[in-house]
């Protein structure tokens, strides 16, 4: 067995003393937030709340949890979620695959055109007025008008660019269609890039809130715009002194909120973070 010399020893003991410290602090809040909103109110009113609930209750959670249109919002959520990226990797995809092409008419352009898309673009107000003008008002219509984004087909672009033309060549002899190449060969060799894709995609959709409080209606807005709109009134109330007969703090109503709407996410990363580390990089390096 190899012997470590003194320095590298040293190394490795700051190294790890360094993660796990960067580790706790990134643990922090999260546990924080979990602790604050179960805590008492009294307690949360002291700022007594460090690390541990202090005052053990969970109404703040009894109201959320019976408030139907938490459960409506949170249900729009999932909706844009779940078909949003869909629709959004459907394109993502095939327009990747096209522009990944040298023998596409006129490809030179059309990665031009997109490009120029992350440059420049029209602005708030104005596209505000298109999206009106084309009628997204509705929950299908807004995930159609958000379905692209130029930034991942470029992504997708450069790794579909980088599989080797052989293989594609081989299967073209075999009798191999544009739709084959791309289900067969170019999806199960880009799943890295492609889970990564689909992450940025489904978070982005998650955290919706700007279009869709502009766009939408009350029975279509989803959990981002629910929660805003609470957090307001549950302000406006502590400025009118309208919380004094709540059983919890106004702070564990907005800490349960918070944490009603990552805990999804926590759930689902892990899942999907062997892929992230290896499809963060698709396109990074060339042969």
């Amino acid at each position: 067995m190899k012997r470590l010399d003194r320095s590298e020893v040293i190394f490795k003991v700051l190294a790890y003393v360094l993660l796990t410290l960067f580790a706790l602090a990134c643990l922090y809040p999260f546990i924080y937030l979990i602790s604050a909103s179960v805590s008492g109110k009294d307690a949360m009113n002291r700022g007594e709340i460090y690390l541990w609930p202090v005052g053990f209750q969970i109404d703040a959670y009894k109201e959320i949890f019976g408030d139907s249109q938490f459960w409506l919002s949170y249900c729009n959520t999932l909706f844009y979620t779940m078909y949003g990226t869909l629709v959004s990797m459907l394109v993502a995809i095939t327009g990747a695959y096209a522009l990944s092409k040298t023998r596409l008419m006129f490809g030179r352009g059309f990665n031009f055109l997109l490009t120029f898309t992350m440059w420049f673009s029209a602005g708030l107000i104005p596209t505000y007025y298109n999206f009106k003008d084309l009628g997204v008002d509705n929950r299908y219509m807004y995930i159609i008008a958000l379905g692209f984004n130029a930034f991942n087909i470029i992504l997708l672009r450069n790794y579909f660019s980088s599989v080797s033309t052989e293989i594609e060549e081989a299967a073209t002899i075999d009798g191999a269609s544009e739709f084959q190449l791309l289900t067969r060969i170019y999806i199960p060799m880009s799943k890295a890039s492609i889970a990564t894709v689909a992450m940025f995609y489904a978070i982005s959709r998650w955290n919706g809130y700007l279009w869709a409080q502009m766009l939408l209606g009350p029975e279509d807005q989803p959990l981002q715009v629910y929660m805003r709109r609470t957090l307001e009134t549950i302000i406006q109330n502590q400025d009118a002194g309208g919380s004094t007969n709540l059983a919890y703090s106004p702070y564990s109503m907005q800490y349960a909120l918070l944490v009603c709407s990552i805990l999804p996410l926590v759930f689902i990363y892990p899942k999907i973070q062997k892929y992230f580390a290896a499809g963060v990089n698709v396109g990074g390096v060339k042969e």
